[in-house]
C-alpha cells in the first residue's frame, strides 16, 4: 500500500471492490490497481466497467464461481498423475460453471455489448464434462462407468453376501458356543463371537479377541474361501477404477489448454463485474476523461461516507487556474473536500466510476499527497520537520501533469514563519503548472491567491447563527476563521474579545465586526478544596517533662509524666493505682525531675514492669525469644 492511498485511504476503496470478486486472481488484480497512464487503456477499462454494470442491471449478476484449485489440478494431470474421483468431480463442476457464465454472455448479446462476447472465450468441452458426469458422482466412480466395473462390484456384492451366510449358517448350529447372535467384520473377515472355552468346537481362524479375551472372532472355514474370492474380486475392482480415472485425467490433460483458457477469462471477468458491482453500490456514474489538465465535479461525493449525511461538492479547476486556495474555520470539511476531488479523481483513472452526478476528469501522470500530522516518532521528527520533508519531495517529484492535495499548509511552527513558507510553497506549485489544491489558514495566504492569476480562493460555508459548517465549497470566495464570531456566539466577553483583537490585528475594531459588547464573564461557583486543619502542640504542654512530679486536677492526686504531650497537648501521667492520658490544662508543675532523679536516669524502672525490664536487658546482650508487653493505652 503506497503513502498516497494510505493518506486519501484509496485502500478501502479496494477493499470494498475485492468484496465484490470471487476468484483469487481477481483480489490480486484489484490490490495492485493503480491510475492508468495510457489514454487507450484507461477508455477501455472504464468501457467495462460500464458494460459490466449495464449488463448486471439488465440480465442480473452473472454465475461466476472462484475456481479455486483449478490451476492446480490441470497441472497435475499435465504431469501424468492420476487424478482422483473428488479431484474430476470438482473439474465437472468447473466445467458446468464455464457453461453457465457462457450461456449468461450468449444471452447478453441481444444488447449489443462487446463484453457478451466474452463468451466466445469459453469452452465447456462438452465431452469432458459428459464423461466426467457419466463416470463420477459423489466423489466415487460410478457403477455405470464401464460393464466390467458394474459386473466385478455385482460379483463382490454376491461373494459377500454368501461369505456372511456361510457366519450365520454356523451361529444357528452352534448357539450355544456363541457370545451373541450375529456376526460381525474384524480386519475385513466375517466373523462369529465365539465363547473362549469353546475355541476347539468351530473350525476357523482366530482373527480378533473381546478386550476381557471372554470372546473369540474366529473366522469360520466354510467363509474363508470366499474371503479369498472377495479380495481377488476387489483387486480387479480397484485396477478397473484407476483405468477409468487415468483415462478421464488424460482426457483433462488433453483439454488443459482450453481450461486454463477458461479460468483466466473467468478472472478476468471476475474483476470486471466487480467493478460493476462497486458502481451500481455507490451510484456512481462514468465520469468523461481528457488531458487538457481540467477537472469539473458535480455533486461530488466522498465515496466513504454516508451518502444519507455528505453534503454535495461542487468543484472545478483548470482553464487557466491551476491552484485552489480553500480557508474556512476548522471542522468547516476542508480535508474532507480535497480528499473527495482526489480521491474521485483516482479512481476515474483506475477505471473505477465516480461517485458525482457528472464529472469531467483530466489524467495525471501522479497524485502527490501531504495530509495530517505527519510526525514520525520512530525518525524523531516533529510534527513540522516531517511536514517539511513530506513537501520538499513533493516539489521535487511533481511536474505539469501531477495533482497535488496539501493540507494545513504552512502549519506546525511559528505563525509568521509558518505563513512566509506557505506562500513559498504556494509559488512553487503554481511555477510547476501542477494542478493542486491546498488549505489554510493564514491570511496572507489568501490574499496573495487573491492577486495571482492562476490561483483562486475558495473557502467552506459556515452558518454563523448555529455555528455549523455546511460542508460546501465556494470557489470564488477567500474564507475566514470565524474565530472572534463563534466565541462572541459561545459567551465570550466584550473586553476579553478586544484585547484579543488588539493582540491579532492591532485594533479592536475587529472585534467589534464580530458584535461585541460589554458583557462579563460570569463566574460558576466550583467546589473548594479542603485543607487538612493543622494542630501545633500547644507551648504551655511542652514545659512538662519526662519525670516531672505534677498534680492532678480537681482530685489533687500526685503523679509523674510517663509520655510528654502530644500535638493536641495530651499527656500521660502515672498515678499511685493505674496510668491515665490528661489534657496539660488539668495538670499543674509539682517538682522539676531534675530535682527528683540523677542526671540520665533510666525512667523504665519506675514506668515498665520487673519481666520487661529484664527480657529487654537480655535482649540488649543477645537473641533471646520473648515478648515486651505493654499496657493499653
Amino acid at each position: 500500500m503506497t503513502d498516497i492511498e494510505q493518506a486519501l485511504e484509496f485502500y478501502k476503496i479496494k477493499e470494498q471492490l475485492s468484496n465484490f470478486a470471487l476468484t483469487d486472481k481477481a483480489k490480486e488484480t484489484i490490490q495492485n490497481l493503480t491510475p492508468h497512464l495510457s489514454e487507450n487503456r484507461l477508455a477501455a477499462a472504464q468501457r467495462e466497467t460500464r458494460e459490466a454494470r449495464t449488463l448486471i442491471e439488465k440480465a442480473g449478476n452473472p454465475p461466476l464461481v472462484s475456481l479455486q484449485g483449478m490451476m492446480e489440478l490441470i497441472a497435475a494431470a499435465g504431469k501424468g498423475d492420476c487424478l482422483s474421483a473428488g479431484e474430476l468431480e470438482e473439474t465437472g463442476t468447473a466445467l458446468v460453471a464455464v457453461e453457465r457464465l457462457k450461456t449468461y454472455l450468449e444471452r447478453c448479446r441481444i444488447y449489443e455489448i462487446s463484453l457478451a462476447y466474452e463468451a466466445e472465450k469459453l469452452d465447456a468441452i462438452a465431452e469432458l464434462k459428459e464423461a466426467i458426469r457419466m463416470q463420477i458422482r459423489g466423489g466415487r466412480v460410478e457403477d455405470s462407468a464401464s460393464k466390467l466395473l458394474k459386473s466385478l462390484r455385482e460379483d463382490i456384492e454376491r461373494t459377500s453376501d454368501r461369505m456372511r451366510e456361510k457366519a450365520e449358517s454356523v451361529i444357528r448350529s452352534n448357539k450355544e458356543c456363541m457370545s451373541d447372535s450375529f456376526s460381525t467384520i474384524r480386519n475385513g473377515h466375517v466373523c462369529i463371537p465365539v465363547k473362549k472355552e469353546y475355541k476347539f468346537r468351530i473350525s476357523g481362524t482366530v482373527i480378533d479377541k473381546s478386550s476381557t479375551g471372554n470372546t473369540l472372532f474366529i473366522e469360520p472355514a466354510q467363509a474363508a474361501k470366499y474371503y479369498e474370492e472377495l479380495m481377488m474380486l476387489k483387486l480387479d475392482e480397484e485396477n478397473e477404477e484407476r483405468r477409468i480415472l487415468y483415462t478421464l485425467t488424460a482426457m483433462v490433460a488433453d483439454a488443459s489448454e482450453q481450461m486454463e483458457q477458461n479460468i483466466h477469462t473467468i478472472e478476468k471477468l471476475d474483476f470486471i463485474f466487480a467493478k460493476g458491482k462497486l458502481s451500481i453500490e455507490q451510484d456512481a456514474v462514468e465520469p468523461r476523461l481528457n488531458t487538457d489538465r481540467r477537472i469539473c465535479l458535480k455533486d461530488a461525493r466522498h465515496p466513504l461516507m454516508d451518502r444519507a449525511v455528505c453534503v454535495p461538492l461542487q468543484f472545478e479547476i483548470g482553464n487557466g487556474i491551476n491552484g485552489i486556495v480553500i480557508t474556512g474555520p476548522n471542522t468547516g470539511g476542508k480535508t474532507v473536500a480535497i480528499k473527495t476531488v482526489a480521491l474521485n479523481c483516482m479512481m476515474a483513472q483506475c477505471g473505477l466510476h465516480v461517485t458525482c452526478s457528472e464529472a469531467d476528469i483530466c489524467m495525471s501522470s501522479q497524485y502527490l499527497c501531504d495530509i495530517g500530522d505527519g510526525q514520525n516518532l520512530s525518525e524523531n521528527l516533529s510534527t513540522f520537520s516531517a511536514h517539511i520533508m513530506n513537501v520538499l519531495d513533493i516539489l521535487k517529484r511533481m511536474d505539469k501533469d501531477s495533482l497535488v492535495i496539501m493540507d494545513e499548509l504552512g502549519s506546525g511552527t511559528d505563525p509568521t514563519e509558518g505563513m512566509g513558507i506557505a506562500v513559498s510553497i504556494l509559488e512553487e506549485l503554481k511555477n510547476s503548472g501542477a494542478l493542486f489544491l491546498v488549505t489554510t489558514h493564514y491570511p496572507e495566504v489568501k490574499e496573495y491567491a487573491a492577486k495571482e492569476e492562476k490561483l483562486r480562493n475558495a473557502r467552506m460555508a459556515f452558518d454563523k447563527e448555529s455555528l455549523k459548517p455546511l460542508y460546501q465549497l465556494v470557489i470564488g470566495e477567500a474564507g475566514e476563521s470565524c474565530a472572534f464570531y463563534i466565541a462572541k456566539k459561545l459567551g465570550m466577553p466584550g473586553a476579553m474579545l478586544k484585547r484579543a483583537a488588539l493582540a491579532a490585528y492591532g485594533r479592536e475594531d475587529a472585534a467589534l465586526e464580530a458584535g461585541a459588547d460589554d458583557t462579563e464573564l460570569v463566574k460558576v461557583s466550583s467546589q473548594k478544596i479542603q485543607k487538612k486543619k493543622k494542630v501545633h502542640r500547644q507551648e504551655e504542654a511542652e514545659k512538662y517533662r519526662l519525670g516531672d512530679s505534677v498534680m492532678v486536677l480537681p482530685d489533687k492526686k500526685i503523679g509523674i509524666v510517663c509520655q510528654t504531650a502530644d500535638e493536641k497537648g495530651v499527656l500521660r501521667v502515672q498515678l499511685p493505682d493505674k496510668k491515665i492520658w490528661i489534657n496539660h490544662k488539668r495538670i499543674r508543675l509539682h517538682v522539676r525531675a531534675e530535682e527528683l532523679y540523677p542526671e540520665d536516669y533510666d525512667f523504665s524502672i519506675i514506668f515498665d514492669t520487673v519481666e520487661n525490664r529484664k527480657l529487654r536487658h537480655q535482649m540488649e546482650r543477645k537473641y533471646t525469644e520473648g515478648t515486651i508487653t505493654y499496657e493499653e493505652q
